[in-house]
This record gives structure tokens, C-alpha cells and sequence, in this order.
């Protein structure tokens, strides 16, 4: 086995264990033992267990962000077809690179931020934001919830994606047309300055205003009420005339038809 050869293997091998067991529980004995290979051997190509799990680590992100960016690299595609092409993308990855992803979401040793998952996930969440602000603009809505708008998108593929990667229940395609129908329908329908409807400060007083009207409803339709009994309104009348009874010229065969 050549050089570059070993090299490959010991990725390989690196990369399955630390996704079955994560970096911690990994150690160099047990590398070198999958690899059938002696522990001088693997620190020779790497320098010891960190230099192999930072190479794997850089090598996925690598194949991960092209595999969005070139997804999200189509600005005069439609709107929601950019959103189809990034869901599948990312899904499509995940089915065929899953000891991969599964280094990736797992928790990264690495102390450099540039280096970890969520820098990944920021760097497309750039994107996405770019092609928001561009179509929030066309459609005369506020771009101040832009790059909220983009994490939700960004966390809400990327999550699930990761559940389906312990759940393949569903095709990809199928999975993807779940995400989009979420994402597109959301988005579709968005309101230009949206608000809680039942919940938080603003809607509390809201009903609380809402609450002091009928309570003010209540309170001048009981004056009339009190009037008429004091100037000698007959009480049987009052009660007649609320159950809607018939005028008294009216004849009983009218009355009953």
C-alpha cells in the first residue's frame, strides 16, 4: 500500500469511528487496530488522533459548503426552486456522505471557531440572506427580519436533515417536498410587520382593551334597564317585549301562523 494510499485509509477508518463514537471516546490504539497498521504509523501521516479527526472535519465541510453553494448559485432561478434545490442537496449529501454529516453535527474538540459546524451553517445562512433580501425587496416587504428569516430556514433543513439521517423513513425527494411545503408556504404568506396574535405584551393589552369595551358595553345598557322600571313600566310588558311576544292587535291565528 502506497503512501497516499495509507493515508486514504486511515481517513476512512478515522472518519467511521468518530462518527460511531465521537472524538472523545476514540483513541489511537483503536484506530491504529482498525487500520491493522501500528500507532507510529498514523501519527507519521497525521501527528497523533486531533490531526486526523481536523483533516476529516475539513475535508466534509469542504464537500458539504460547495455541495449548498452551488444550490443556492442560481439568482435568476425562481424563488422556490432555489429552496427545492438546497433542501435536496443537503439531503442528498447526507444519504450518500452519512459518516460525514455525522462527524460534523457531533461536538467538535476543535478550539478554532472558523474550523466547527455552526461557522458552516453561519456561512450559508449568508447566502440564504442574500437571496431573502433580494426577493423580500421585490415583494415591497420589511428585510429587517432577513437574517432571522435565514437561520430559521438554514436550522429547519439542516435538523431535519439530521433526524432523517437517524430515521430514513422517507425517500429524500419526499423528505425535501415536507421542507419546502413548510418553508415556501411560510414564506409565501408572510405579512410585512408580523405579530403575535394571542400571546406577548402587545396582544395582552389588547385584550385587556378589549376586555374594558365590553365592560363598558355592559354598564350603559344596564342604566336603560334600571329607567324603565322606575317610571312604572310594567314589569310583565319589559319581559314580553325581551322574549320578542306579539304586539296585542295581533289576532291568535296570526299569533300562531
Amino acid at each position: 500500500m502506497t503512501s497516499l494510499q495509507r493515508r486514504e485509509q486511515l481517513i476512512t477508518v478515522g472518519r467511521a469511528l468518530f462518527a460511531a463514537k465521537g472524538f472523545e471516546a476514540v483513541s489511537m490504539e483503536e484506530i491504529a487496530a482498525h487500520a491493522k497498521v501500528s500507532k507510529p504509523i498514523v501519527y507519521e501521516h497525521f501527528g497523533g488522533k486531533e490531526g486526523l479527526y481536523a483533516v476529516i472535519v475539513d475535508r466534509e465541510m469542504r464537500a458539504l459548503i460547495n455541495t449548498l453553494a452551488a444550490a443556492l448559485d442560481a439568482p435568476t432561478l425562481h424563488p422556490r426552486q432555489i429552496v427545492e434545490r438546497t433542501a435536496l442537496a443537503l439531503l442528498t449529501y447526507i444519504e450518500e456522505n452519512a459518516e460525514g454529516f455525522q462527524v460534523l453535527v457531533r461536538d467538535s474538540p476543535s478550539t478554532d471557531p472558523s474550523g466547527s459546524f455552526s461557522s458552516l451553517l453561519g456561512d450559508i445562512s449568508m447566502r440564504v440572506e442574500d437571496i431573502l433580501s433580494e426577493a423580500f425587496k421585490r415583494q415591497k416587504l420589511s428585510t429587517k427580519g432577513v437574517p432571522y428569516y435565514a437561520q430559521m430556514l438554514v436550522g429547519m433543513t439542516v435538523f431535519t436533515g439530521q433526524y432523517w439521517a437517524d430515521r430514513p423513513k422517507v425517500s429524500k425527494e419526499q423528505l425535501a417536498a415536507y421542507i419546502v411545503d413548510l418553508a415556501w408556504h411560510g414564506l409565501s404568506r408572510l405579512d410585512s410587520k408580523p405579530q403575535l396574535r394571542f400571546e406577548g405584551a402587545r396582544a395582552q393589552r389588547e385584550a385587556h382593551r378589549e376586555a374594558q369595551r365590553a365592560a363598558q358595553r355592559e354598564a350603559q345598557q344596564q342604566p336603560h334597564l334600571s329607567t324603565d322600571l322606575e317610571h312604572g313600566g310594567d314589569t310583565d310588558d319589559i319581559e314580553n317585549a325581551g322574549m320578542g311576544a306579539q304586539p296585542q292587535n295581533v289576532s291568535a291565528e296570526q299569533q300562531l301562523a
